[in-house]
């Protein structure tokens, strides 16, 4: 396989680290999206939505978007529940991460990362306000249980995890949410964890 990152991005994290903890041989290429690497003809050609991660599989195919990804890479695994009312829990809660966290809690940061906090700054505080919402959320079902489904680690965890573990780099402080952080710790407690700025 071979995957199409951008180290930086917490979308990309979520492939490696699941790849990493399957133990699942991969290429890793990297494109910087800030200079436009992502916006070839040849990366089109792979992508025609121009973003990573992009993972080629070994017959070809390209599968784009960072939770299908994960969607098809915990097939068969732990990290997926077997039932079928587990399995709609974990794309709840990744469906949660892509509409209701990571349009705030990641675009903070990477506003900050980039230096546009600035040129952005009428826009900040409704980001932030639901980004803490979003965190509440998540504070809250923390508060009843080990991870997000099943009490078990999962995909729908490293979802989450990606972006949220480094939300202060956006501006977020996540001293109110103690079963957040206590949450993180689990998962990076995980057998083969890898950090954000683990690179291949």
């Amino acid at each position: 396989m071979r995957l199409y990152d951008y180290f930086e991005s917490g979308n990309s994290y979520k492939v490696r680290l699941m790849l990493h903890q399957q133990a699942i041989p991969f290429e890793c290429i990297a494109l910087d999206i800030l200079k436009g690497e992502t916006r070839t003809p040849e990366f089109l050609a792979i992508n025609p939505n121009g973003r990573v991660p992009a993972l080629v599989l070994d017959d070809g195919t390209c599968l784009a978007e960072s939770n299908a990804i994960l969607f098809y890479l915990a097939e068969g695994t732990e990290c997926l529940p077997d039932t079928r009312l587990g399995r709609a829990r974990v794309l709840q809660w990744m469906f949660f991460e892509q509409y209701s966290h990571e349009p705030y809690v990641a675009v903070l940061r990477f506003w900050a990362f980039a230096g546009m906090l600035a040129d952005k700054a009428a826009q900040v505080p409704e980001k932030r306000e639901r980004g803490e919402a979003a965190l509440a959320v998540m504070e809250q079902h923390l508060a009843r249980t080990d991870f997000f489904v099943d009490r078990r680690y999962s995909i729908a965890d490293i979802a989450l995890f990606a972006y949220t573990h480094v939300a202060g780099e956006g501006g977020f402080d996540l001293a109110p949410y103690p079963s957040v952080q206590a949450w993180i710790e689990r998962v990076q407690s995980q057998p083969r964890f890898i950090p954000i700025d683990y690179t291949f």
